[in-house]
């Protein structure tokens, strides 16, 4: 005989489905509220997630969240926005303000809690509390696929000031910050979008190297981390860290001493879902320890309700603790009371893009043996941008580059993209040379040491024209720049329009 099923809530389970949708954070598709997301709202859900493709401007955003609200007005609105490359508010423009990484190498401490200010000030003003940031990952891998111009640097002293600092500035808005991706997302070589990584370092070496940012964040007054979906063997041998007690409660509650909110990173990610499907993952997050279940935006109401129920199914099964549910529930609650109470006692602050902008401009690094007279450029150039592929968390729509600015400030420039890591093709490469010559010639690349392709492109051009300028727009590389390398450290629009004011030598009209 096929084995009985196992038993759905009935009536008399309503309190836990009601517990369920108070640790669940789904998203959804569009730029209105879905009618199953407002209905949801309005029977007790208790939070939902924005991403890029809800978000069409200003004006659209604040009444979407309004018409959250109006359904459930505690409801806790979260988004991803870093700034710099990871942008949910400006996602159809490329952000107003410069990433980590830019904020690292200028290593201003209380630049980069203005710039969380200012961020926040955007957030606010759009009805937004909570944002899942600042990335405290230090960057110990400069393979990394995912974090790289995420992280302030590589160094965790430094990364933890500027975590701290991030944390100050975001609340100093009203808006409620969180650390991720805890224990460390930065000693990595996979995208945990994409597939589970490893991180093989021992346990002492992780309190060296990963955990100092999070300490200041604590120390800070972060009352929200996120986890990451790693597996750390020093930690336990068999579950990624969302999972994991050892990580969860143990580490983080217990030995960091963390009692506010745990969040997961989106169970939609293969790292975990390839592993334990959707609610499996759910339901072993909730009970290692984590509080609210973030969902992605790819699931809907079908989806939420096989969740919710599944939720309510484990407690059944004994699977999941009531008391263990109704804590991350009553954490959850209690977050968002205090979200609010933040927000009332701090004014909204202005948002102050060109605050973006001068600090992009601070993190700009011109190689110091650059000729004195190789900048600014004297003649419109030939501009070669060396497309690249977007991660999962930065989508493939957000614009990048130089073009924009360099056209606006030159006229006359010629731009030349190359598909997204094109091979090389030596056809191509005669063609850009014969149109660049008696010009200059600007390659604009991204990653460059993680792409052959892009280095095999650099090593031709360069060889061929040694007078060229490199503008690197994202992790500084080791390899090639030619007679001047420009360093942006992020390709944020800000941090493509510092660079293209250096190349022209003056500022875009009316900045």
């Amino acid at each position: 005989m096929p084995p009985t099923p196992a038993p759905r809530p009935t009536r008399a389970d309503g309190e836990l489905l009601a517990l369920a949708d108070r640790v669940l954070q789904p998203g959804f598709r569009g730029t209105t509220a879905p009618d199953w997301i407002r209905r949801r709202l309005s029977e007790g859900l208790g939070s939902v997630l924005l991403f890029g493709p809800n978000i069409r401007d200003r004006a659209q955003t604040a009444a979407l969240t309004s018409a959250l609200r109006a359904e459930n007005p505690d409801v806790l609105i979260a988004v991803d926005e870093e700034g710099g490359d990871i942008t949910r508010l400006e996602a159809v423009t490329g952000s107003s303000y410069p990433g980590n990484l830019a904020l690292g190498t200028v290593d201003d401490p209380e630049l980069t809690a203005a710039v969380a200010t200012s961020i926040g000030g955007e957030l606010r003003a759009v009805g937004i509390g909570l944002d899942y940031a600042p990335d405290a990952d230090v960057n110990s891998n400069p393979d990394n696929p995912v974090i790289g111009v995420r992280s302030f640097g590589a160094d965790p002293t430094l990364v933890a000031r500027h975590t701290a600092a991030w944390v100050r500035g975001l609340h100093d808005a009203g808006v409620a910050a969180c650390a991720k991706h805890f224990p460390g997302h930065g000693d990595t070589d996979t995208d945990s979008h994409l597939d589970l990584p490893t991180v093989a370092m021992d346990a002492d070496r992780i309190a060296e190297l990963a955990l100092p940012p999070f300490r200041a964040a604590l120390a800070a007054g972060a009352r929200a981390v996120m986890t990451a979906h790693l597996l750390i063997p020093a930690y336990d041998p068999d579950r990624p860290a969302t999972v994991s007690p050892r990580v969860i409660t143990q580490l983080l509650r217990e030995e960091l001493g963390f009692d506010g909110l745990v969040v997961s990173d989106a169970v939609e990610m293969q790292a975990v879902r390839a592993r334990y499907g959707l609610a499996g993952a759910a339901v072993r997050a909730l009970s290692a320890g984590v509080d609210l279940i973030c969902l992605g935006d790819r699931s809907g109401d079908t989806e939420f309700a096989d969740l919710r129920a599944a939720v309510a199914d484990a407690v059944v099964r004994g699977e999941l603790r009531e008391e263990r549910l109704a804590e991350a529930a009553a954490r959850t609650a209690e977050f968002a009371t205090w979200q609010r109470a933040l927000a009332g006692s701090v004014p909204a602050p202005s948002p102050d893009r060109a605050l973006g902008l001068s600090a992009a401009r601070r993190a700009l690094r011109i190689s110091a043996d650059a000729p004195a007279a190789a900048l600014p450029l004297q003649t419109p150039a030939v501009l070669v941008e060396f497309g690249v592929p977007g991660t999962v968390v930065q989508g493939d729509a957000v614009p990048w580059g130089l073009g924009p600015a360099l056209t606006a400030l030159m006229p006359g420039t010629v731009r030349t993209t190359l598909p997204a890591l094109a091979p090389f093709d030596p056809a191509q490469a005669d063609r850009i040379l014969a149109e660049a010559a008696g010009r200059p010639l600007v390659l604009a690349v991204r990653d460059a040491h993680r792409r052959p392709a892009m280095r095999d492109w650099l090593h031709v051009l360069l060889a061929r024209r040694p007078d060229a300028v490199t503008v690197e727009l994202g992790v500084p590389h080791p390899g090639p720049g030619g007679a001047v390398r420009i360093d942006t450290h992020g390709a944020a629009r800000v941090c493509g329009q510092a660079a293209a004011e250096a190349l022209a030598g003056r500022t875009l009209p009316g900045v």
